[in-house]
């Protein structure tokens, strides 16, 4: 892959990541590009917007301009709590933390959803594994403050993944979906979280999480849990990797090396891979209209950045 061609064809903020992220170059070395990337006027809007992280109210996963969306966005391209304003959110999320460890969110589930319809701090699993997942790549001490909630979350893993679960703040909510059916996208992000920690990278959970994944997109003509499709539109290249989709889903799994051989998974990164242009670029299929600033927010040229995700995730494969 030539990402020497990929680097001259971005953006500073994603000449960052690549450079730091694609060509391993050490952190310490690249200040003036991270200085440069800084201020784009598209990353300085994020960092405003994850300053605040808890602004605002959380009523649909799927929206890309939610904070910890943005939050993840940032910290993937490799900026961390150096920057003020993803220090300020880091600090938000620790302050909305219930017994269990887990970190909790701003929400509100009307009442006829089985929700007490005010705001209030809780939590569901298509939010708190991110939460976790931000302290992580934002380096806290895991043990300190991702640990507890990680070990509650885990404990509530089936046999065929993770369910639609919320705390006890959110009354009787449940998504659209029967009780004992997994979450698809619960359980990718769980999947997702689980493989940047050592004692559960290669854990039955974790395993488990995959193999359900897998079985999904095995059967994705017959099961559509919590109306998760593997379909048409889940097959179409998007960015960022926000929600559920096939380059989110490859990206998860390609983290977990046991995965690499088979078959099922071959299948999606063959899907991918076909879809490539002559020079080795993706261009968006889909797009999130929120963010047609962005180079992924057009379906009419290539994107350096989607051409990123994936190369990060074929790099993985070798």
């Amino acid at each position: 892959m030539d990402y020497k061609k990929l680097l001259d064809h971005s953006n500073n903020w994603l000449k960052y990541a690549i450079l730091l992220h694609l060509f391993h170059e050490p952190k310490d070395s690249l200040v003036e590009i991270r200085n440069v990337a800084l201020v784009d006027d598209r990353i300085q809007k994020h960092l405003s917007s994850v300053a605040n992280f808890h602004a605002s109210l959380v009523t649909n996963h799927k929206n890309p301009d939610l904070p910890i969306h943005k939050l993840m966005f940032l910290l993937d391209l490799g900026f961390d709590m150096e920057v003020p304003e993803i220090k300020t959110a880091v600090d938000e999320i620790l302050k909305h933390q219930d017994e269990h460890g887990i970190y909790q969110s701003l929400t509100n589930v009307p009442k006829h959803f089985g929700g007490a319809g005010v705001d209030v701090f809780s939590w569901c699993l298509c939010d708190a594994p991110l939460l976790l997942l931000a302290l992580i790549k934002a380096g806290m001490d895991y043990h300190e403050h991702i640990k507890p909630g990680v070990d509650y979350l885990v404990s509530l893993c089936r046999d065929n993944g993770f369910p639609c679960a919320v705390s006890l703040e959110l009354g009787k909510f449940r998504g659209p979906g029967k009780k004992a059916d997994c979450c698809p996208y619960a359980t990718m992000i769980m999947a997702d979280l689980l493989s940047y920690i050592p004692e559960y990278r290669d854990s039955q959970v974790a395993h488990c999480c995959v193999n359900a994944l897998l079985s999904l997109w095995e059967n994705s003509l017959d099961q559509h849990p919590y109306v998760f499709y593997m379909g048409t539109d889940f097959r179409k290249l998007k960015a960022p990797s926000c929600w559920y989709d096939i380059v989110s889903m490859a990206g998860v799994l390609s983290k977990y090396k046991f995965v690499h051989q088979d078959p099922r998974f071959k299948e999606m990164i063959t899907l991918i891979r076909n879809k490539q242009d002559k020079d080795k670029y993706f261009t968006p299929e889909s797009v999130y209209m929120k963010l047609k600033d962005w180079d992924f927010g057009q379906k009419k040229i290539p994107s350096p950045y989607l051409t990123y995700l994936c190369y990060r995730i074929f790099e993985r494969l070798e």
